[in-house]
């Protein structure tokens, strides 16, 4: 270990920061419990719990909806509490300035977040749960990332054998994907609070056509002869064209990614970390899209619709960490010896030296 990685490496921030990580993607899939239960407004108030301090509502009442929209707001809590000593720990021994600084920006992350939450219980606003949704994984991405800042590895960077260089190439590649897969949830997250999620029930085809009509005639024949299980309004174009889109961004975030695990396997080597992480993030894509097809043939059974959503932060976790390592190793320094600490300066995330 260099003497960079003896003075600044702490097991236990590290150990802190997986947890914390591992708790808040426990909750994104708390969240999406809630939704697939449709138990988003089980509690009509906030922050209390019908009437009562949150922390001192009685388990008793822990029961049918309430009992997974009460939940998410304790761990909602839990997750706050761990990012306040998070940032508050990178503030008092965190030498990376730009690092102490991403710790507040979390703190401010989960207050919005929770705002966001609490708005939408009372002001009951069901649109406000897609960007209730979207911080979340903005923040769950942040987490990650704090987790793999201070890991042993991060700091032993640089050292023998020195990592090969990756393309810009596939850089770009990696992080075009996982842009993909950031609107792709998005998308994904419109569906689930636009109740779209059953809009088309056959695949590959839907309605037995690769583009369904949506003319208000086939509107009137596909309402008339589908069942719906989730709610008896009728579908709309716009459910079915959500839907289509949703399924488009599957093919070409697969493609995409395949790309990414196939460039990476030939410049790299598959022993590579980037190159192994880059053939993970393809089975996740595999997988979600199996769910993604379950999720259908299940009538979105709320275990296969909370899963296909929890396996699509993974994934778009797992292309963000892959941005990470794969923009640190595609610096213009001539050695990655060269990208500790220089001059009093500490490595900032993209491998470039910054002051303390």
């Amino acid at each position: 270990m260099n003497e960079n990685c003896q003075t600044h490496y702490n097991p236990w921030l590290h150990y802190f920061a997986i947890a914390t990580a591992i708790i808040t993607f426990l909750l994104i899939g708390l969240g999406g419990l809630v939704t697939s239960h449709e138990a988003g407004m089980s509690v009509p108030d906030w922050p209390n719990t019908y009437g009562y301090n949150m922390f001192l509502f009685p388990i008793s009442k822990w029961v049918g909806g309430v009992f997974y929209e009460h939940t998410h707001r304790l761990l909602a809590s839990t997750v706050g509490l761990l990012t306040v000593i998070l940032a508050v720990w990178f503030w008092r021994r965190e030498p990376r300035r730009w690092l102490r600084s991403l710790g507040w920006l979390a703190v401010v992350l989960v207050i919005v977040q929770g705002v966001l939450g609490g708005l939408r219980v009372s002001l009951k606003m069901a649109w406000l749960g897609v960007f209730h949704g979207t911080v979340a994984q903005v923040f769950l991405v942040l987490t990650f990332c704090f987790a793999l800042w201070t890991s042993r590895w991060w700091w032993q960077w640089g050292q023998s054998p020195a990592p090969a260089l990756v393309s810009r190439g596939l850089r770009r590649h990696v992080l075009y994907a996982t842009l993909l897969i950031f609107l792709q949830l998005m998308l994904g997250a419109t569906m689930r609070h636009q109740h779209a999620g059953l809009a088309i029930q056959d695949f590959p085809l839907a309605y037995g056509q690769l583009w369904p009509d949506t003319s208000p005639e086939a509107l009137a024949r596909y309402n008339a002869d589908r069942v719906e299980v989730v709610t008896e309004t009728p579908v709309t174009a716009f459910q079915i064209e959500l839907q289509m889109f949703h399924r488009l961004g599957a093919v070409i975030i697969f493609l995409a990614v395949v790309a990414c695990a196939w460039q990476a396997r030939r410049q790299l080597g598959g022993r590579d970390v980037l190159a192994r992480l880059a053939a993970g993030w393809l089975a996740l894509i595999f997988l979600q899209i199996g769910l993604g097809i379950e999720t259908l043939h299940s009538n979105k059974a709320a275990d296969i619709a909370t899963l296909h959503v929890m396996i699509g932060a993974l994934s778009l976790v797992t292309g963000a960490l892959g941005c990470v390592i794969a923009f640190r190793r595609t610096g213009t320094a001539p050695d990655f010896a060269s990208q500790t600490a220089i001059s009093g300066g500490l490595t900032s995330p993209a491998g470039w030296a910054v002051n303390k």
